[in-house]
């Protein structure tokens, strides 16, 4: 499976997981599913922190469920070189104007934005 794939099979899994509270992982997800699904999991509130500290006038549970976590997904990728920063932008906004709206894709490129600039200071 593609990168691209494996972020929307994580996509899929977290957002029934933030939904359900269940984690539903396909048996036959590949290794970078599992490991992306597993570490956003395991990071979820220091991840929503990060996402409120970037988000002008936003908490990440004000968030809707598909744009907090591909912002979870995004800058756990970012933080642990998982994925090229511009590569992690470029695939969450996708996925987010995909799955959820235009405008949605424009948050999303806001706040990964700034969560690129803190990290390259």
């Amino acid at each position: 499976m593609s990168r691209r794939g494996a972020r929307r099979s994580a996509l899929f899994a977290l957002y029934k997981w933030d939904l359900t509270g269940k984690l539903e992982l396909d048996p036959a997800a590949d290794e970078y599913t599992r490991r992306t699904v597993e570490a956003v999991q395991a990071r979820s509130s220091e991840l929503d922190e990060r996402i409120t500290a970037s988000a002008e006038g936003w908490t990440a549970n004000r968030l809707g469920v598909v744009e907090r976590n591909v912002l979870r997904i995004a800058i756990e990728e970012i933080e642990t070189g998982a994925a090229p920063v511009e590569v992690a932008i470029d695939e969450a906004v996708t996925l987010a104007k995909r799955y959820a709206s235009e405008d949605a894709g424009k948050l999303v490129n806001g706040i990964l934005g700034r969560v690129a600039r803190e990290e390259a200071a």
